[in-house]
């Protein structure tokens, strides 16, 4: 979320409910950043994960390829 959606957000918030409710907005809206940055985070080191296993099994078929034509030469 950019900075000038969420000050929007705080001025619709304010204009509908007044300043009463702005602690539980502000918490609500902080844990809604929390949760967003986690899964963002989580979903990078799936990704990484997932790029070194590809690497760990490629250079595995390549030590075979390159031990099975050892053998043969």
């Amino acid at each position: 979320m950019a900075l000038s959606e969420i000050i929007f957000a705080f001025v619709i918030y304010l204009l509908l409910f007044g300043s009463k409710g702005v602690p539980s907005f502000a918490r609500t809206l902080g844990e809604g950043v929390r949760k967003f940055r986690s899964a963002t985070d989580e979903i990078q080191r799936e990704i990484l994960d997932t790029g070194n296993e590809i690497k760990t099994d490629f250079r595995k078929a390549k030590k075979k390829v390159e031990d099975d034509l050892g053998e043969n030469l």
